[in-house]
C-alpha cells in the first residue's frame, strides 16, 4: 500500500475511512509481503521514500504495488481497487490497478496474496464490467473496486502462501 493511497485517518487525510488504522495496516502488509518474497522466492523490492519519485516512478523500483485486503480469504473475493477519493465529498481519482506505472499488482492478506500483471487487471476489468463481476460503487465509501473470485484469481495471478509465522506482529 502506498503513502499516497489508502485511508489516512491518523493524520486527516482521509477522514470517511471505515478504518482508521487502514494506512499504518497496509505498510505493515507491504513490509511482510516484501519480507516474504525476499525470504521465500528470493525476490527483493526497493521501495521509493519520496512523494516526487512514488508519483513520478511508482511505489519502488521493482514497479510492485502492493493492497492489503483483509477480508478476501474470509469473502472468497478480491476487491481490486479501481478509484478512490480522500472524503465523501471529494471526486474519484484513479487508484489501484490505475494508480501508476506499476508493472505487478500484489493483493492479499496474511495468510496469502496474489501477485497479478497490473495490465492483465486492467483489461480484466474493461472486459468484466457489464458481466459477472460485481462492482462496490457506494456513494458512502472512499473506494471504488471490483470483485474477482477467489477462483479467478488462483487462475490468473501466482499465489504465495507464506511460510512464515508471527511475521504480523513483527516476530518473523
Amino acid at each position: 500500500m502506498d503513502g499516497r493511497h489508502g485511508a489516512m485517518n491518523q493524520n486527516g487525510r482521509y477522514p470517511d475511512s471505515k478504518n482508521p488504522n487502514s494506512i499504518q495496516d497496509g505498510l505493515e502488509f507491504q513490509d511482510f509481503v516484501m519480507e516474504t518474497l525476499a525470504k521465500e522466492h528470493g525476490i527483493y523490492i526497493q521501495n521509493y521514500s519520496s512523494k516526487k519519485y512514488q508519483l513520478n516512478k511508482g511505489e519502488n523500483i521493482q514497479r510492485f504495488e502492493i493492497k492489503l485486503d483483509m477480508r478476501c480469504t474470509e469473502t472468497r473475493r478480491l476487491s481490486i481497487e479501481i478509484a478512490e477519493r480522500t472524503a465523501l465529498d471529494r471526486p474519484w481519482v484513479n487508484s489501484g490497478i490505475y494508480a501508476n506505472k506499476s508493472f505487478f499488482y500484489v493483493h492479499g492478506n496474511f495468510e496469502c496474496f496474489w501477485i497479478f500483471i497490473t495490465s492483465f487487471l486492467q483489461q480484466l476489468e474493461k472486459v468484466k464490467q457489464e458481466e459477472e463481476y460485481k462492482y462496490q460503487h457506494k456513494e458512502e465509501t472512499t473506494i471504488k473496486a471490483f470483485y474477482l473470485p477467489i477462483e479467478d484469481a488462483n487462475k490468473y495471478g501466482i499465489v504465495v502462501e507464506p511460510k512464515m509465522s508471527g511475521v504480523r506482529n513483527g516476530m518473523g
